[in-house]
């Protein structure tokens, strides 16, 4: 049975952007990428990709790595070369909540986690707040690094504001980092080129198997001289690529082709939301891209029951988010039951009192 015909699980999994699989294109592409030894520089598929991710954003160089956790823990390490250190980000940040705690382990770092004042997204007031200045004071770690996040939840950051943000902060000793994981979705929902938000950062890192769809890998971008620093860390967490060729020929095709297919995922998400809300369901963030965050105290779900819907409906889910990419957004039928199975676990968990005590003592967790 050819790939072509093959059932794709990736046309029911509304779980995360990541579990888009290979197009026919891009494992055919495997057959004529390059196999040189990517450690030693010389592969040639990896130096395009890396070369054209950075001009994209305007910046001097970039590099492939394997994971979007490992791109940002390498430029948080390779930003704060010297401890004692802190950094600053919003509380919902990958880099805190979803690393592993690789901030302090790999940075001898403290991050600070702001609550935004307006409940989105963190203002140049809010980061100003919290800053702890390098005024000689030894009980502090001073504030070296500022990351933020774009999309966050699915919600677009405001350019201008992180206009205001870059304008203050840059040269000013503070350095700035964006986890770009599903930058391509603010750039298609903006109309922002990827260059004028590379303006406006020290570093930025971009996934390539979140949203476009790659098998495998992200890519950090700065300036050169950086770049070299943090391929020598890399290295020394082995995270060194040998014949990766094949991967980087992957993730460029996922680039070409797949990036103009996320306006449509984008508005499939929106219509979605729409239909939820139409049902009662409260819809928690704004849906900016393609991501819809469920209010679960507004909206009771129990977890179990949610996933028993969803396993007699064939399609799989997380309970509060649901995330669309573009293999899970063309069959109609699909998204219809999409809509049923949450639809009817809220229904069920409302009006069933053994399933409300449930969710209670879930979202009482989640909260404490």
């Amino acid at each position: 049975m050819s790939t072509s015909t093959r059932f794709n699980p990736a046309s029911v999994d509304f779980r995360s952007d990541t579990a888009t699989t290979p197009t026919q294109s891009m494992l055919e592409s495997v057959l004529q990428a390059s196999i040189g030894d990517d450690v030693n520089n010389e592969d040639d598929d990896i130096n395009e990709l890396q070369d054209y991710v950075a001009q994209l954003t305007g910046k001097e160089a970039g590099l492939y790595v394997v994971s979007g956790t490992m791109s940002n823990q390498l430029a948080i390490r390779t930003h704060l070369l010297t401890p004692p250190s802190s950094l600053i980000c919003d509380y919902r940040a990958h880099i805190v909540v979803d690393e592993s705690a690789g901030i302090a382990q790999l940075s001898n770092a403290m991050p600070y986690g702001i609550v935004p004042s307006n409940g989105k997204y963190l203002t140049l007031e809010d980061i100003c707040a919290r800053v702890v200045p390098d005024f000689g004071n030894i009980h502090f770690a001073p504030t070296k690094l500022i990351s933020l996040e774009n999309t966050l939840h699915g919600e677009v950051y405001p350019f201008e504001e992180l206009q205001r943000i870059s304008k203050f902060f840059r040269g000013k000793g503070f350095k700035l980092h964006c986890d770009g994981a599903r930058l391509w979705n603010a750039h298609v929902a903006t109309g922002i080129p990827l260059s004028q938000y590379g303006e406006l950062f020290d570093t930025i890192s971009l996934c390539l198997s979140k949203s476009l769809g790659a098998p495998v890998g992200s890519v950090l971008v700065g300036d050169k001289e950086f770049i070299t620093k943090a391929l020598h860390f890399r290295k020394q967490i082995g995270g060194g690529i040998r014949q990766g060729g094949m991967l980087a020929r992957m993730a460029m095709i996922a680039i070409k082709e797949n990036l103009p297919k996320l306006a449509k995922v984008n508005q499939v998400t929106k219509e979605v939301a729409k239909r939820l809300e139409a049902n009662g369901l409260v819809i928690r963030e704004s849906v900016d891209t393609n991501f819809i965050f469920i209010d679960y105290t507004k909206t009771p779900i129990e977890n179990e029951t949610l996933d028993l819907i969803a396993k007699r409906e064939k399609i799989n889910v997380w309970p509060q988010r649901i995330a669309f990419h573009y293999q899970n957004i063309e069959d109609q039928e699909v998204l219809d039951k999409l809509v049923k199975v949450f639809t009817e676990a809220f229904e069920l968990t409302r009006d069933t009192p053994e399933l409300m005590q449930k969710h209670k003592d879930i979202v009482f967790t989640m909260e404490y």
